[in-house]
């Protein structure tokens, strides 16, 4: 592992006036205080929890993509023993109360998301109806005797093909365009009179984020008291406690959501979805609890999908290879009913296009379109599709111009002493250095010795490639109720800290970090600080785990409730020890004077005073020792960035692909905890890396899902992925600490990275990909294309000066 972040000072923390701290745990590769709960198997999902008499629900999904639904008989599932109820839309669309979601807010006009399908079917796996029955078991036999009559109708499985399908997903759309946008318009004479323009078409299929631990929640009324209790797998705790009651009408404080263990989220549990809504739904008209706990089967066929985007992108560049203007033109794929979120952020495709690059004028177009497919959700950096296309056409201009792909991107790269910086299309970056990313990605590869060792190898016949990609990502937008965040701190009578923040962790840390930056803030021992979470009744309102926000976010609000309660620590233990506050000094959960440290107590000593004998304070004095804050951030975005680096060697007989070396050099400004953020980066590029060389949502010509399954959906393992090697370059944000995010960086970069180190190793052979993604048979399918025909010999194709893309194009 290569990192070349500085270690954290083991200094104490001071208090002073000022607020200032000096930290002691952030900064550190503390172990996870959440490991030893879920290692040990002692975690709690969704699925473990129990209730009394609790019911379970399983819902009946369509196998059409698109049909009309004549009618829906369910006495045979009624009469199994066991079955207590079978809702259809009749029964529960109609309880609809409000159905806005934050992230869009009340007046956004948003697309239809009906509970349970309404007359029509829109893609296979839509939810027709809902099953309550004693068990799972007993519910899925249930499914089978509900007889639904479906008309079948034509349906629209390839987005690219709407204009002339002759499909109307919604008729409340009848061209299927959901949405789109316009940029400023390309400016033709610049690419009329470039030196050298290339323009290509980039494909990336859908594919998904399979959370280890599928959707799933149980839904508690109680009449008595009129009160819902939902336990959820989700990464907004508040948010979805706001959403349901909204949906069921319902004062907010009749509501409590608890979120314990969550087994991954990456976007997909950040707004809740129709299944969501109907359990919500069902649970007042059971006589008990209901539990619903999706199965990977639903997981992948009704989830929602992502990705899918289809364009044309063009640069045009100078002759010494800068960049003049950038162009991309491109349709998204929402599905038939598409969380707010992504389509909401496809705009920032267009925007974000010019990336850390010098670029003097950009423009985009777009429109998102509707299919016969499960729905656009939300998965890490929805808007990932400008890094893939932009990377890699940067790769194919650079050897169009004769140019090595890293010399191009060093001499259009953005540096520190240019910001801020804003690109064309208006993006205000800051506080961010693209140029050291890049070279420090490049020293650390070792980037003049793998060119030598690739030429030596492409004698013996070895095609070794190497990829480079690099990105500015927005974090922590301040936008809305994302740009706030509560944290509360209370030193209970024994003197152990307790923080509460909203929650969302799913699988991010947040437990440990937010115990590392309040030790710090407060002076305590970390083993004397617990954390909170995901608890709506007891924890301060947020907007969750999404947009890379939380970093930065929580630092802020545990430094404000933290610096309110270091004043009432200070205060107390001043009047206590007869001394001055500004000379005591904070550090391991104990209070000391600089001047007299023979005048000490500790944590739990003032602790005790103040909550058992708090007339030893004189009037006016509060016997306090918590403090809740809310942040409001005033940066109104915290730029991070990276450079991803990859290398690989490809079989040109089989079209496999080995990637060797992996390389992530990134700047999320100071780190909290190397080992989370590291964590972060790697979970992410593994993702990239299953996106271009596995991963696939496939649908037939009539809408039926290709890919169900684990046998039919591949996901990278240990064996594809090689050891990811980190550098680290510190450039502070403009919030608390400077912290940045870093949750979709490794899932923004890697992807492009794979696929420009498989062109790089294909480019002797004239071949380039285009579409992902690059399966052994389409990587050999491009190169038997590429060799016109020829007959391959055991030492692989002859080059060809053409290259063949994807789309049969030659140059």
């Amino acid at each position: 592992m290569t990192s070349t972040a500085t270690p954290a000072t083991e200094s104490p923390v001071t208090a002073d006036t000022s607020g200032a701290v000096t930290a002691r745990y952030a900064g550190t590769r503390m172990p996870r205080v959440e490991d030893n709960r879920l290692l040990t198997g002692e975690g709690t999902f969704v699925d473990d929890v129990q209730r009394p008499g609790m019911l379970h629900a399983c819902f009946v999904r369509s196998p059409f993509a698109h049909a009309t639904i004549k009618g829906i008989d369910a006495s045979a599932a009624l009469a199994l023993p066991g079955v207590r109820a079978v809702f259809t839309a009749a029964d529960l669309n109609g309880d609809v109360v409000e159905a806005w979601h934050a992230v869009a807010g009340k007046d956004v006009a948003d697309t239809p998301r009906p509970p349970l399908a309404e007359g029509v079917v829109k893609f296979v796996g839509d939810p027709v109806a809902l099953v309550v029955a004693e068990n799972r078991y007993l519910a899925e036999d249930a499914v089978d005797l509900v007889d639904v009559d479906y008309e079948p109708h034509p349906a629209l499985a390839d987005f690219r093909r709407s204009a002339d399908s002759g499909v109307v997903v919604h008729d409340e759309y009848p061209d299927n365009v959901a949405g789109g946008l316009g940029g400023m318009p390309p400016d033709e004479e610049v690419f009329a009179s470039a030196a050298t323009v290339v323009s290509e078409n980039v494909y990336q299929q859908m594919y998904v984020p399979v959370p280890i631990e599928t959707r799933g929640m149980v839904v508690e009324w109680s009449a008595a008291s009129a009160e819902l209790t939902v336990w959820a797998s989700t990464q907004t705790p508040h948010e979805l406690r706001a959403f349901c009651a909204r949906l069921l009408g319902l004062p907010a404080q009749r509501v409590r959501v608890i979120m314990r263990d969550t087994g991954g989220g990456f976007g997909q549990k950040v707004v809740p979805m129709r299944e969501d809504m109907c359990i919500m739904l069902a649970a007042r008209k059971v006589p008990a609890a209901l539990k619903w706990i999706e199965d990977r089967r639903e997981n992948l066929m009704s989830a929602g999908q992502s990705r899918h985007v289809d364009g044309t992108v063009r640069m045009a560049f100078d002759a010494d290879g800068r960049i003049l203007a950038v162009d991309i033109d491109f349709l998204q794929d929402v599905g038939a009913y598409p969380t707010p979120y992504p389509v909401l952020t496809t705009a920032a495709i267009g925007m974000f296009f010019p990336g850390p690059y010098r670029v003097p004028k950009a423009s985009f177009n777009y429109k998102t379109i509707f299919s016969n497919t499960a729905g656009l959700h939300a998965y890490r950096g929805p808007w990932q599709y400008e890094t893939l296309a932009r990377e890699m056409l940067l790769d194919i201009g650079a050897r169009k111009m004769g140019m090595d792909p890293a010399e191009l991107r060093r001499i259009n790269v953005l540096r520190g002493d240019e910001m801020p910086y804003f690109n064309p299309n208006g993006m205000p970056y800051d506080h961010v250095a693209p140029a050291d990313t890049f070279e420090q990605a490049v020293k650390i590869l070792d980037h003049e010795g793998f060119r030598k060792s690739q030429a030596e190898a492409l004698e013996q016949g070895r095609y070794l490639g190497l990829g480079y990609s690099a990105y500015i990502e927005p974090t922590a937008a301040a936008q809305g109720y994302l740009g706030h965040e509560g944290c509360t701190i209370r030193i209970e009578p024994s003197g152990t800290v307790n923080v509460y923040v909203n929650g969302g962790s799913t699988g991010n840390s947040l437990e440990t970090t937010v115990v590392q930056l309040t030790a710090d803030v407060l002076g305590a021992n970390v083993d004397d600080v617990h954390t909170i979470q995901g608890d709506t009744a007891v924890t301060p309102y947020g907007a969750g785990t999404q947009g890379s926000r939380s970093g930065p976010m929580t630092a802020g609000a545990v430094n404000e409730a933290g610096t309110t309660l270091r004043g009432q620590i200070i205060a107390l233990a001043a009047h206590a020890l007869g001394v001055e506050g500004s000379d005591l000094e904070l550090s391991n959960s104990t209070i000391t004077s600089r001047t007299d440290p023979d005048k000490s107590m500790t944590f739990g000593d003032l602790a005790f005073r103040t909550h058992y004998e708090p007339t030893q304070f004189p009037p006016g004095l509060a016997s306090q020792l918590e403090a809740t804050a809310r942040f409001v951030s005033t940066a109104p975005i915290h730029w991070a960035n990276a450079t991803h680096a990859c290398t690989c060697e490809v079989d040109v007989d089989t079209g496999h692909v080995t990637l060797t070396r992996y390389i992530v050099s990134e700047d999320v400004g100071p780190m909290i905890n190397p080992n989370v953020v590291e964590g972060q980066i790697a979970g992410g590029t593994v993702q990239g890396i299953g996106g271009a060389l596995l991963e696939q949502l496939s649908y037939d010509t009539d809408g039926n899902p290709l890919s169900s399954t684990f046998v039919d959906y591949l996901l990278p393992t240990a064996t594809e992925v090689p050891t990811i090697e980190y550098g680290h370059v510190e450039i502070p944000g403009p919030g608390v600490g400077g912290y940045k995010g870093c949750g979709e960086g490794g899932a923004i970069g890697s992807t492009p990275a794979v696929i420009n180190a498989i062109n790089d190793a294909l480019a002797p052979l004239g071949v380039t990909v285009t579409q992902l993604p690059a399966t052994p048979a389409h990587i050999v399918d491009l190169i038997e294309r590429g060799s016109g025909g020829q007959e391959r010999s055991d030492r692989g194709i002859k080059p060809r000066m053409e290259r063949t893309t994807d789309s049969g194009t030659q140059e």
